[in-house]
């Protein structure tokens, strides 16, 4: 085989990029079809390539063979004191031809990563198609581990069961105490094992004020569960549009978002999250302006990563994690 070489991605290499990007997600599309076709196309694939070189402090590497381009890696900071000093490459970042292995996305790396750590940037996260085995397994070699699920399904073709002693309604401004309480659910639970996020907690004061300013927001699709006359569980959709980390090829069109679900603590095991769930289910269900459904969770969350397979959400891309020096 042609020996690989690797150089430093420059505006020079976006023609290639785009190439290289829209082969991959055409790849990727072939398994999960719910995806946008917009990124078979090599022009389409190259403008987010050139977006991702756009931001801020964006770096990178390109690998060839014998002067062709065989796969490329593209990252940039991300604000936030919870993501440490950092680099994303999120789902234009990265691509390998059909055929190259893992030691090709290590090799990859090796050449992009040496910038970034002498930058003192050594947390490090990447977006890639769940079906790239040889580049995950790439990856996973070089110590990365799966920290974040992406997933998608087709809306339900019947309404849900009726839960007994469960009664799931929208929510009214009475509910909003109760609302806030459970917004804080998520983020506890993310912050204890065997998740360990170091996000924030917000306070209750600030969840609560959230709720008082944005419960009329139209954009936001609410339920709720009661259990014994008392809400228990809720969950929220919106616009996929919303959400500012499904973008790019991650993006499917005409999708509603399963953005937020939480129960509390003495009310977990009685089917309150699944009920609140499938009602955002069921509204894609009755709206024809959606054909998919889309939501994330953390896979080190127990509970998120068996709830919303369950429910039939297909993994479609992962966001992998490593902490160099750690």
């Amino acid at each position: 085989m042609v020996r690989l070489e690797t150089h430093p991605f420059t505006e020079d290499d976006l023609a290639d990029a785009g190439r290289l990007l829209a082969a991959r997600h055409r790849r990727h599309r072939a398994v999960h079809p719910l995806l946008s076709p917009q990124y078979d196309d090599a022009g389409a694939a190259e403008a987010e390539v050139a977006a991702a070189l756009a931001a801020e402090d964006a770096s990178g590497a390109v690998a060839t063979r014998g002067g062709e381009a065989v796969a490329f890696l593209l990252g940039a900071p991300r604000s936030g004191a919870a993501w440490g000093e950092n680099v994303f490459v999120d789902s234009a970042g990265h691509a390998t031809a059909d055929g190259e292995g893992a030691e090709t996305t290590r090799e990859l790396y090796a050449a992009a990563a040496a910038r970034w750590v002498d930058a003192g940037r050594t947390a490090h996260y990447v977006l890639l198609p769940s079906s790239e085995a040889a580049a995950v397994d790439g990856w996973f070699r070089l110590g990365f581990g799966l920290q974040q699920t992406h997933a998608l399904r087709e809306p339900p073709t019947r309404p849900p069961a009726v839960r007994d002693g469960l009664v799931v309604r929208t929510p009214t401004r009475d509910d909003i105490p109760v609302l806030a309480r459970l917004d804080l659910e998520l983020p506890r639970h993310h912050a204890i094992s065997p998740t360990f996020s170091a996000a924030a907690v917000p306070s209750y004061e600030e969840s609560l004020a959230y709720w008082e300013e944005d419960f009329d927001n139209p954009d936001f699709l609410n339920v709720v569960a009661e259990h014994g006359g008392r809400v228990v569980a809720t969950a929220s959709c919106c616009r996929l549009e919303k959400s500012s980390t499904h973008t790019g090829p991650a993006r499917p069109e005409r999708a509603w978002f399963l953005s937020f679900a939480a129960v509390l603590p003495e009310a977990r095991g009685i089917g309150a999250g699944r009920a609140v769930a499938e009602a955002v289910l069921d509204h894609a269900r009755t709206d024809p302006a959606y054909d998919v459904l889309v939501t994330d969770w953390r896979e080190p969350n127990l509970t998120s990563s068996r709830a919303w397979r369950a429910l039939g959400f297909r993994d479609s891309f992962w966001r992998l994690h490593r902490l160099v020096g750690r």
